[in-house]
């Protein structure tokens, strides 16, 4: 009788930043591990994830029904790139419809192996109610969450706080995380100004973030050297359990996509570092006039550029990009005759462009995905947060770390283009504080390498030593569970 292979239950939230690490996380698992890895999501979803697989890969993918209009949402409408912002809350609430029948297919599952259930539930951060099923069927239970350690954490302590709502000053400290500096109300998200714990962000936040306080455990997309501040001093000590630092989990997916070749070439005929490349990330963009003002950076920094362009904030993210009515008149012409720029529609492949010795900068909306991206290539920062954690994240590569310097916040600020020019100057200068940007950035590059390196002769780093112990842990409780039944 062949072996069972131990199976991997995955469940993220609909989300390009969480759908992404899961997907990577499920690639790592089974090339490391060779266990079944079975991704639950949506439909629309997974028709996306199916795309985006490597080539011979046996991770299996199964549907949750669900209907978007029947929560008040427009049809098709299961991932939060194809909704306005303020929808957003409302796709959170709607998933809450989908756990009986996560529990029937962790039933069927558990059938369909003669009564022997998944080694482990890997479920997102906005999920935990996933963790009574685990515990009605033996499971066991880990939250990963895709960001920073420190990002995150200050996250979960605003949200559950709102210590903004205690203070008139502009300057608050967390009342559970007092070994970060202040906090100042421009690096609050437009929903965390607004919020008083009535409103609909507060109430769900509030009742899903302390869920994974009961979990069996936290894996974290993030390294230990790079992230320990947020690790031993929130999430440790907060949660009382084990937290595996895992990551980059992106390192393990390989991605081919049409149209990545324009880029690459164009990149080539520029010396070494010496484009910047600008991306606000799928979900992210900023007001008409701010928009204006970068661009009017750009053109008088002298530098080269990448854009990947958007439609400004009160348009459809997803709709075609006008550049004659969003951009200064003939700017693209411009930018495109000398060769000092090219825009680019809605997709770029930027881990190709942040790897290629071209690129000399990243002004980035500091989502841990493109931070760690970025990093991993050895390419210094340009903070320009817009929502949720991202304005940690940015106090983190600034304050902690050394390798991001912020040029604004939010896209409700106002912005000028003399002083989005002068940074970009100062980071794309190889002396001063853009070399010792682009110095620190090398070593957290040589950093996340070695986290991530394990060798013939018996070397691991520190990611993967954690992976072992996340295992070693769901093995042993569950031989620890069947022991008790005996």
């Amino acid at each position: 009788m062949a072996e069972r292979k131990e199976n991997v239950v995955m469940f993220p939230f609909m989300a390009q930043g969480h759908l992404i690490p899961f997907l990577a996380l499920a690639v790592q698992i089974e090339q490391r591990r060779g266990y079944t890895v079975t991704i639950v999501n949506t439909p629309l979803n997974i028709t996306k994830l199916r795309s985006s697989l490597p080539p011979n890969t046996t991770i299996r993918f199964l549907e949750l029904p669900f209907c978007s209009a029947d929560h008040g949402l427009p049809p098709d409408s299961e991932n939060t790139d194809v909704l306005p912002y303020p929808l957003i809350v409302r796709l959170m609430e709607a998933t809450l419809s989908l756990e009986p029948s996560f529990k029937r297919l962790i039933s069927d599952i558990t059938h369909q192996q003669q009564g022997y259930p998944p080694l482990c539930i890997i479920a997102d951060m906005f999920f935990g109610w996933t963790i009574d099923i685990a515990k009605e069927f033996g499971i066991f239970h880990t939250v990963f969450n895709a960001g920073s350690a420190y990002g995150m954490g200050i996250y979960y302590c605003l949200w559950l706080h709102l210590p903004h709502c205690k203070t008139n000053s502009d300057e608050f400290s967390l009342p559970d995380f007092p070994q970060v500096s202040k906090i100042h109300r421009s690096q609050l998200s437009n929903h965390l100004k607004i919020a008083d714990g009535t409103d609909s962000w507060s109430i769900f936040l509030q009742k899903a973030l302390p869920q994974w306080l009961h979990s069996d455990g936290l894996l974290l997309n993030t390294v230990e050297d790079l992230d320990r501040t947020g690790l031993q001093y929130y999430f440790r000590r907060k949660s009382c359990r084990p937290v595996w630092p895992i990551g980059p989990t992106d390192s393990f997916m390989t991605r081919a996509r049409p149209g990545k070749e324009a880029c690459l070439e164009w990149l080539d005929i520029h010396p070494p570092a010496s484009v910047i490349y600008i991306s606000f990330g799928s979900q992210n963009t900023v007001s008409a006039s701010q928009m204006m003002e970068l661009a009017m950076a750009l053109e008088a920094s002298n530098k080269n550029f990448i854009w990947v362009v958007r439609p400004p904030l009160g348009f459809d993210i997803n709709s075609e990009f006008r550049a004659v009515e969003w951009l200064p008149d003939g700017f693209e012409d411009r930018m495109s005759k000398c060769k000092r720029g090219l825009l680019v529609r809605k997709w770029a492949p930027q881990l190709e462009i942040l790897s290629h010795e071209s690129t000399g900068a990243f002004l980035s909306h500091c989502g841990w995905n493109s931070v760690l991206e970025s990093l991993s290539n050895g390419v210094p920062i340009i903070g320009w947060p817009i929502a949720a954690e991202q304005f940690y994240n940015a106090k983190l590569l600034d304050e902690e770390i050394g390798v991001c310097v912020e040029v604004a916040r939010g896209n409700g600020c106002e912005v000028r283009h003399v002083e989005i020019a002068s940074v970009i100057e100062m980071v794309m200068d190889e002396n001063g504080k853009g070399g010792d940007m682009r110095k620190k950035a090398c070593e957290i590059k040589e950093m996340i390498k070695d986290a991530i390196r394990e060798d013939d002769e018996g070397y691991k780093g520190s990611s993967v030593k954690a992976m072992d112990e996340f295992f070693n842990a769901a093995l042993s409780w569950r031989k620890t569970k069947r022991n008790d039944k005996v």
